[in-house]
């Protein structure tokens, strides 16, 4: 049944409600470097994985690491194999998930825990992926292995194994999102002894499903016969399931098989630009009947929260807008109906919270009426509709 906020207060009442995620977890991340942020030393090359503290390659096929440097092929954001902002931090990981015929070596990431697994105890499972521009393919299948040894051989082969976690539904989803981070989440129940950590495609060729991908025009890489992935944010969490913790995976929000793209812009500010126009030129992207903020999408309205304190005489306008899909399904799913609203919702949530005062938000919900002007001729219908999902500004 569809629930209707008679003023703005309620609704945001009714949606803070609705989109509380579980209790945090208390545990500490059992993953070391996590992030790939600590670094032995300063990597120069792709196939350096090594030189992030406690990672390695388990295989022969090296995995790489991005940073944020003086090598052009593994800097952050725009290297080799595309562009992507960091999940957090300055660094990540990047492998290969699958290649066609296996022309290109899958590569793998592997770490030791900070502590073994206890048998019969759930862990709450993450990490993130983002699928580089230069892919010719994507894939499925992507997951992690516990293992009470670490898997290691100087060839340069598939580690075939059962994989112990793997994203929500990932038998049938193929990971193309080529903008954004997306996580793969899930409970793990451990046999006991676990002590060792592996991320990649555990499956065989047979069992991994994969589709061919449009080159992307805007990003001026060379094309690679793989599905090459950029890895980021691995968290492993002992839940206290007898206090009725629960793992928060995003993907479980609903069961559906829509696009997770969100779509992300490089916002290029100038010194010659007005508070104005810099608040105006960004705007917050969402997944298909999403209201999570990404981190860029933080990141715009901690500057926009900033520029609205040091111009008090403003006043915003808060647009938002969802795409024609969503209307089409939200006519069936109450979820996700009204997605322009929820999304506005959540923004001016998060302004408020970071000092933006309730009475200087104008709410202006737009539907799908209003297409992104950035929408271009060679987007694919993935992209276009990823830029239409968006809450937009104009100052007053």
């Amino acid at each position: 049944m569809k629930l209707i906020a008679k003023n703005w207060n309620q609704l945001l009442t009714i949606l803070l409600i609705g989109l509380s995620s579980f209790a945090s977890q208390a545990q500490d991340n059992l993953v070391p470097n996590g992030g790939f942020e600590e670094l032995t030393k300063k990597p120069k090359k792709l196939g350096d994985i090594a030189n992030a503290t406690g990672w390695v390659s388990p295989t022969g096929a090296r995995a790489d690491i991005f940073t944020v440097g003086k090598s052009p092929d593994i800097d952050v954001p725009l290297n080799i194999y595309g562009k992507e902002e960091a999940k957090e931090g300055d660094s990540y990981a990047g492998i290969v998930g699958y290649s066609y015929g296996s022309k290109v070596p899958r590569t793998y990431v592997s770490t030791k825990l900070s502590s073994p697994m206890k048998k019969g105890m759930t862990y709450c499972v993450k990490f993130y992926v983002s699928l580089a521009e230069a892919s010719k393919y994507a894939s499925n299948n992507m997951g992690i292995y516990f293992s009470k040894s670490q898997p290691g051989t100087d060839a340069k082969v598939s580690i075939i194994e059962e994989p112990s976690v793997m994203h929500f539904n990932n038998d049938l989803k193929i990971m193309s999102a080529r903008y954004n981070w997306t996580e793969i989440c899930g409970n793990y129940v451990a046999e006991g002894g676990e002590k060792f950590i592996t991320i990649g495609n555990f499956m065989s060729d047979e069992e991994t499903k994969s589709e061919r991908m449009k080159k992307d025009s805007e990003i001026k890489v060379a094309q690679v016969l793989s599905a090459y992935y950029y890895i980021d944010d691995v968290s492993v969490r002992l839940l206290d399931t007898e206090k009725g913790e629960q793992c928060d995976c995003a993907a479980e929000e609903a069961n559906d098989n829509y696009s997770p793209t969100i779509y992300q812009k490089v916002f290029n500010v100038t010194d010659k630009m007005t508070p104005k126009e810099i608040i105006e030129m960004n705007q917050v992207f969402f997944a298909f009947g999403k209201t999570k903020l990404s981190a860029e999408g933080e990141s715009s309205l901690d500057l926009i929260a900033d520029l609205m304190a040091k111009n008090p005489e403003f006043k915003l306008q808060v647009m938002g807008h969802n795409n024609a899909k969503e209307d089409e399904v939200g006519m069936e799913n109450d979820y996700y109906a009204d997605m322009d609203n929820k999304r506005i919702a959540v923004v001016m949530e998060y302004l408020q919270e970071k000092g933006v005062d309730a009475s200087r938000l104008i709410p202006a919900a737009k539907g799908s009426e209003i297409k992104n002007p950035e929408i271009g001729e060679a987007d694919d219908e993935d992209l276009s509709e990823a830029k239409d999902r968006r809450v937009s500004f104009k100052v007053r």
